[in-house]
């Protein structure tokens, strides 16, 4: 994404004569309609625009009414129905163990005391909290996130010691953030293993090698089977699945390895599955149907170790265990691994330019507390944006602060390459 650099509107302008301001408000006009052009274009780059965020329900497992994370172009939105099976498929799916049967991580109920399945919430208006990392912050987004105090923790209401994944869907912004290892803190921060933010609009990469709230370096939610997917009678996406074994390698469109097998037919993190055009569902309730063909068209991808043939989805109660029970007749052997390339390594992991940024300023740069201040920046070749502290994931070229104290704010703007960062000071006297 190429953001472009911020134009002085009407922003401090001295007083002018009400012909002159016509004059001036029909002129900035056309200049912002062709540098949102210019900005359009930039972004048609990473794939059309997915449809907007403003249908979704609010609340915790909220229907999402249709929407679905990304364009239709992003690796999880893909029908990979006719893409060609990998050379290696056989050796791998016996590696795995070719009776070993697929497994629902998801449900309704209670398990051990703990709901079944990833939650999340969408949120509108939330407030903006401070995220604090505890293990691998430097692969994280910074915040401020807007996760509220009330975010169901993966395994509510007794999520003890497990991933502890907390996703919030940002319907105001299109936004998604998910933690990972997360706990509260009482003054409504939160500490956090890491952290990754995602444009729901746009296609992104996180920097290679880097984790995410997954060990893939994936989004997590936007391979979530969700009940009110199911409910509408189809999954428009491929879905997220576990295997106890990886190899030091990923494949798009994971960015990360989490090695823990030497042994060749070890699968890389990101390796797609598809169930076999040829396996019969038909005598399957509607609920499992709805998954088996989702895993027809658009398949599984690996995002973590864990148990194998362990597919995600949320808690729900409206889920029906026993349909989503036949799930754990199809063995693994049922299915065929896609082709896998490239195939990274730690000696071909891509390099290339990290960001630029051309300028990131504040004005006025020198306030009485509360004054509104406005940050603007010119960058290139960014996938995404995050002011920290105050504004959190932005878009566009500016944003507006008003801080009560001396602030230096850092802009950190990613790509698939890396990170840049550059800071500006704004001086409350």
């Amino acid at each position: 994404m190429l953001v472009w650099a911020h134009l002085a509107a009407t922003h401090f302008l001295p007083e002018v004569s009400t012909v002159r301001q016509i004059e001036l408000s029909i002129f900035l006009a056309v200049v912002l309609s062709c540098f949102s052009s210019a900005q359009s274009q930039s972004l048609s780059d990473q794939g059309a625009p997915a449809q907007s965020c403003s249908g979704m329900s609010l609340g915790r497992g909220a229907s999402l009414h249709g929407f679905v994370p990304f364009p239709a172009d992003n690796a999880w939105n893909q029908d990979i129905s006719s893409v060609p099976v990998d050379p290696n498929s056989t050796a791998i799916i016996n590696f795995i163990g070719g009776s070993t049967p697929l497994h629902p991580d998801f449900g309704a109920g209670l398990y051990a005391g703990q709901t079944i399945g990833i939650p999340y919430t969408v949120v509108s208006g939330a407030p903006l909290v401070n995220v604090h990392f505890t293990a691998y912050g430097s692969e994280s987004d910074p915040g401020p996130m807007p996760v509220p105090s009330t975010a169901p923790i993966e395994g509510y209401p007794k999520p003890g010691n497990g991933d502890r994944h907390v996703l919030v869907l940002d319907r105001d912004n299109c936004w998604l953030y998910e933690l990972y290892g997360a706990y509260r803190r009482s003054d409504g921060s939160w500490n956090a293993a890491s952290a990754a933010v995602w444009d729901l609009l746009h296609d992104e990469q996180r920097p290679y090698t880097w984790t995410s709230a997954d060990a893939a370096g994936l989004s997590v939610f936007a391979g979530l089977a969700r009940y009110d997917e199911v409910a509408s009678g189809e999954i428009r996406h491929a879905l997220r699945f576990t295997l106890q074994d990886s190899q030091t390698a990923f494949t798009p469109p994971a960015s990360h390895w989490a090695g823990n097998s030497t042994n060749a037919n070890a699968p890389p993190m990101g390796m797609r599955m598809r169930l076999k055009a040829s396996y019969d569902i038909s005598s399957f309730p509607a609920q499992a149907q709805v998954v088996l063909a989702a895993l027809k068209k658009y398949g599984m991808i690996m995002a973590d170790n864990g148990s194998s043939m362990y597919v995600s989805g949320d808690p729900d109660e409206r889920w029906s265990n026993d349909d989503l029970g036949t799930l754990r007749q199809v063995p693994a052997s049922a299915f065929e691994v896609l082709q896998i390339s490239p195939l990274y390594t730690p000696n071909n992991v891509p390099t290339g330019a990290v960001p630029s940024i051309g300028s990131f300023t504040a004005n006025p740069d020198t306030i009485s507390a509360g004054q509104p201040v406005r940050l603007s920046w010119n960058v290139t070749g960014a996938s995404y944006l995050v002011v920290s502290p105050g504004s959190g994931a932005v878009g566009g070229s500016s944003v507006v602060v008003a801080p009560t104290a001396t602030t230096i704010y850092t802009l950190y703007s990613t790509n698939a390459y890396g990170r840049s960062k550059k800071t500006v000071k704004v001086t409350v006297q």
